[in-house]
């Protein structure tokens, strides 16, 4: 997606509204989509010229849940609610409220960028236990045959499971 400056969104916007021009012919003019030229003009109006000018921000939770709940109480759509918030990518208010809806008020917070700070400790196989020890070679192959048959169960159970949740997804129409 092409990156537009300031002035010519500007330009754009008070093409739309001084002239009367359509969006789509705009979009045509000038090489771009017509769902853009919408959204500016949707922004100038709202918050004027501050609306158009590039915005990098990451937003608390607290502010997230706030605009889902606007959004919930005057009953708006991902675009409005974005438009209203100054809040450049309205899909990012679907994300919110999908988030919410999965993992609660803390599925909101934002999570940290980048690598982190510190590499994992290694892990170290657990030293066998002195009952380990006593037990007789056909004990622990008993054991071992136990664990093994517990993890294919599990294994298989998992498969039907997802199989089953699969096969109960509704299909999109095309």
């Amino acid at each position: 997606m092409a990156r537009f400056d300031e002035q010519f969104k500007l330009k754009l916007v008070q093409e739309y509204l001084d002239k009367g021009t359509g969006s789509k012919t705009l979009a045509r003019e000038y090489g771009c989509q017509v769902s853009a030229v919408e959204d500016w003009v949707k922004l100038y109006r709202i918050h004027g010229k501050d609306g158009l000018k590039k915005k990098y921000s990451s937003y608390s939770a607290e502010f997230k849940l706030s605009v889902l709940q606007h959004m919930w109480d005057n009953e708006l759509s991902y675009g409005h609610t974005a438009a209203a918030f100054n809040i450049r990518n309205h899909a990012a208010v679907g994300r919110w409220e999908r988030s919410y809806r999965e993992g609660g008020f803390d599925a909101l917070t934002p999570r940290p960028r980048g690598r982190p700070k510190q590499m994992p400790a290694p892990t170290t196989k657990p030293e066998p236990s002195p009952e380990d020890e006593k037990r007789t070679r056909e004990e622990l192959l008993a054991e071992l045959n136990q664990l093994r048959m517990e993890n294919a169960y599990l294994k298989k159970l998992r498969a039907l499971v997802q199989a089953k949740q699969k096969a109960t997804l509704p299909t999109k129409r095309k």
